[in-house]
């Protein structure tokens, strides 16, 4: 008994301008096509948006030789054999799924041939390409992205699918409403639309009309376009903390319900308990403090109640005054470490001895410690930490007016630092 491939599979255009959606990526290839002209390329973006389909409609359209490769399952003798192959033909293309996951023994295989111009390479990667490739690889590729397709696009493949011979071949019928439906849960994915079509199809007979109810109870559930391993779920922790810096409460409430609908719950709470420290900080350090107390609930009751102590959090913190004073203060303070070493003065070493009690740090007298210079020498006037007072909280407020009032004309003359602690005492008497 034979059974038929994938809907998703038989669906694949061989053609260019078979291809749905993507009409930026097309018309660069389309000009390729007019040109006569090759080039090595890598194709970018979500799951489900064509970038396999686009590359073997393409080699094809170009009537060259290809073979097809997946980066995570095929070993360097498969991937040595092919690459063999292909220098037999010309003009020929590689097509490698999953690219950014070749390992450097790959690499150094396919490397070579890019560089002599074997043949061109179409590289498929869900990943960002200018963080997780190769730049060895990238700087011989031309970068081209593909988005999600829109439901209206998403709507046209469905309703090829139904009447394709290679698809449903007209024999099942299912209401508009549900192929509406299916257009709006696929997130944009294609290949997620047909295999919800395709197992709502096989579920009931030719002659029955599938209706929206129906078809709401085989379909599984929708994409929420949040998986961990893709870059869409850190897109989407981006969203989720530039909304709370925003004090957007409503967004980052919808992209919290994201996060969560995608499971990650330690993810979501490191993420959140460094958004406490980081955008919220000195302003209401209260709320970092109750941040940490509902993340460690979350812990405990788990998913789905978990939602339940983060929506706390998470509305105190985009509420809340904003401050990034003290996460600003420690990148500039390490930045200055990296451009500019140095060592710690003297008299604020932990041990020095044959010091006179004179030149000797005074631990008992904290009017000369505001005196003192603690930066090291060439640092004197460096500034880290910078208090905004239309973005912060009293309790910032107060520490930076205290800061304020400790501003003293310091020294490194340990001796001119006493004799000054020694003149406000007396003035105060």
């Amino acid at each position: 008994m034979s059974i038929d491939k994938p809907l998703a599979f038989r669906m694949r255009p061989e053609d260019l301008k078979d291809v749905i959606g993507q009409e930026k990526v097309k018309s660069f290839l389309e000009k390729l096509l007019e040109s006569n002209s090759l080039l090595s390329m890598v194709f970018y973006g979500p799951p489900g948006t064509g970038k396999t389909t686009l590359a073997r409609a393409f080699a094809h359209s170009f009537n060259a030789y290809s073979v097809l490769l997946n980066a995570v399952i095929d070993n360097k003798a498969k991937m040595e054999a092919s690459f063999e192959e292909a220098i037999r033909f010309s003009p020929s293309i590689v097509i490698i799924d999953e690219i950014h996951r070749l390992d450097k023994g790959k690499q150094d295989l396919l490397l070579p041939h890019l560089e002599n111009g074997d043949f061109y390479l179409i590289g498929c990667t869900t990943a960002n390409p200018l963080i997780s490739l190769n730049p060895a690889i990238r700087s011989r590729c031309r970068l081209l992205e593909t988005r999600r397709l829109t439901p209206s696009e998403i709507r046209v493949g469905l309703e090829r699918a139904l009447t394709s011979p290679q698809g449903l071949a007209g024999k099942k019928k299912i209401a508009p409403e549900a192929i509406d439906y299916l257009s709006k849960i696929s997130g944009g994915d294609l290949r997620f639309a047909y295999n919800q079509l395709e197992a709502i199809a096989l579920s009931f007979s030719s002659s029955h009309l599938i209706t929206l109810e129906e078809a709401k109870e085989i379909a599984s559930a929708p994409n929420y376009l949040s998986d961990k391993d893709e870059n869409e779920h850190y897109n989407t922790v981006s969203a989720f903390q530039k909304s709370i810096r925003g004090s957007e409460v409503d967004a980052a409430l919808y992209y919290l319900a994201k996060l969560l609908k995608g499971g990650d719950l330690e993810g979501l709470i490191r993420r959140l308990m460094v958004i406490a420290y980081e955008d919220i900080g000195l302003a209401n350090p209260a709320a970092a403090d109750r941040c940490y107390h509902a993340c460690q609930v979350a812990r405990e009751v788990g998913l789905p109640e978990a939602a339940i102590p983060l929506s706390f959090t998470v509305c105190e913190l985009a509420l809340s005054p904003k401050s990034r004073g003290a996460a600003n203060a420690i990148e500039e303070a390490m930045a200055e470490i990296d451009s500019k070493p140095s060592e710690v003065r003297e008299y604020l070493k932990l041990t020095r001895p044959n010091v006179s009690e004179e030149d000797s740090y005074d631990y008992g007298d904290p009017l000369f410690w505001d005196y003192l210079e603690y930066l090291p020498e060439g640092e004197e006037n460096t500034k880290f930490y910078h208090y905004d007072p239309n973005r912060t909280g009293k309790y910032e407020k107060n520490l930076a007016d205290y800061w304020e009032s400790h501003q003293k004309r310091r020294t490194s003359d340990i001796r001119k630092a006493k004799a000054l602690a020694k003149a406000e005492r007396e003035k105060k008497k």
